[in-house]
Formats: C-alpha cells, structure tokens, sequence
C-alpha cells in the first residue's frame, strides 16, 4: 500500500514539473518537462543570437536524445552577482516544480572583489532556492563552474594568474556546496581556459563567449542534464 502511495506522489510531481511548459509565458508546450536556467551573462549570451544560448542548446540536444524538454524560461542579465540574481528570482516569481533548474553564477562577484565567504553563503542560500524550483529534488539541479575570464583578450594588462586563483577559489566553493546538496556539478572552467584567446570562442567583445563556445558548455552538461531529468532516486 505505501508502495502504491510513493508511485502516485512520484507520478503527480512529474506531471507537476510539465504542467507549466503550455504556458506560453514559458515558451513552452503541452506536455514539455519545464527548464529553469539561473545565472548572469554567460547565462543570457552576452553577445549571441537566444539560439545561441548554452541552456537553449542544451535543451536542443536534450530533445534529439529523445528527452522532451521545453525551452528554458531564463532569469539572468550581464553583471549579475549572487546576491541580485537573488533579488531578481524575487522579482520573477517563478512557479515550481521544473524538471531540469541549472545555476551558473559568481564571475561578477569575483570581479567586483567580493569576499568568498560572502559567495558561499549566498551561493549556498541560491542553491537551496534552486532545489526549492526542482520540487525539492536536488538531483535536477546542475550547477556549472565559473569559467575563467582572465585567459580572453579582456583581462590584458590584468593580473590573470590572480584572477584564475580567485577562480578556482570560487568553484571550489560551488563544487563543494552542489555535492553537499546532493546536486550535479559540470566543469566548464577547463574549456574556457583551453579555449583561451581563440576569437572563434568569443564575441566581438573580446570577453564573453561565443554559440560555438556555448555549445561545447552545452555538450559538457548533457550527462548531468540526462541524469537529472531520469526517475528520481526515490523512485
């Protein structure tokens, strides 16, 4: 009998997390597992057609793999820091559950010189709104790293030795807070540093990345994203 109550509670969250993909607030349709995707300007695509987007191609691959995934309703803008994506979610008010939620978030704060511990405490409160979207299942959650700006045209004359410290500081922090949490974690720091000053991974502002950059991001997160949408470990 419990056993027949869990199979029910699970199903009612699933059909939960695609209720809201025919809302075409979301851009989604009937039927479509809803996608969250939080972050700052590497989020939105400084720079590059929506299409372009890591989580929009992410969501392509998605549904070539036969995974059908609405495209992402996206709460990010260039320049965020930890602390205003937060402010912002307050101002979206986006309504759970969602199937799949990623969070990318912290370049801005290491930017701007703010305190580390500061991004653990804040990042770990985002987190935990995060899994709040995802029904409370932290195993849809997938939050990536930080890549490194210091290697791009951008960061000349700069100290890059300290900013890829800071860097790795800060992802070690993420890394650890996702793994507490029971979260996904995808590195894409090792891509953007390999990618270093190559223009055709860059826009024309020489800082941010390019579609093609953003669809080896998208390629990276596929594993996590697959595992994400699958039966949930209570099940």
């Amino acid at each position: 009998m419990k056993k027949t109550i869990l199979a029910g509670s699970l199903l009612a969250c699933a059909l939960a997390a695609c209720a809201g993909a025919g809302d075409p607030a979301n851009g989604g349709r009937a039927g479509e597992m809803r996608f969250l995707a939080l972050g700052d300007s590497y989020t939105i695509g400084e720079g590059v057609d929506p299409a372009e987007r890591w989580p929009v191609q992410l969501a392509g691959l998605l549904r070539e793999r036969g995974i059908p995934v609405g495209d992402p309703q996206i709460i990010a803008r260039t320049g965020w820091t930890t602390d205003e994506l937060s402010a912002a979610i307050d101002r979206a008010d986006p309504r759970g559950p969602y199937a799949l939620v990623t969070l990318l978030i912290g370049v801005n704060n290491q930017y701007r010189g703010r305190d580390a511990e500061e991004y653990r405490a804040q990042f770990a409160a985002l987190l935990q709104r995060a899994i709040g979207f995802a029904g409370g299942e932290a195993s849809r959650v997938v939050v990536l790293s930080i890549p490194d700006w210091g290697v791009t045209p951008f960061a000349a004359g700069r100290d890059r030795a300290k900013i890829a410290a800071e860097i790795d500081a800060y992802n070690a922090i993420n890394r650890e807070e996702a793994q507490r949490a029971g979260a996904h974690w995808v590195d894409v720091t090792a891509q953007s540093r390999e990618a270093g000053a190559d223009a055709a991974f860059l826009v024309a502002d020489g800082l941010h990345p390019s579609g093609r950059a953003y669809a080896e991001w998208a390629r990276l997160a596929l594993p996590a994203a697959v595992q994400a949408l699958g039966p949930s470990p209570a099940n």
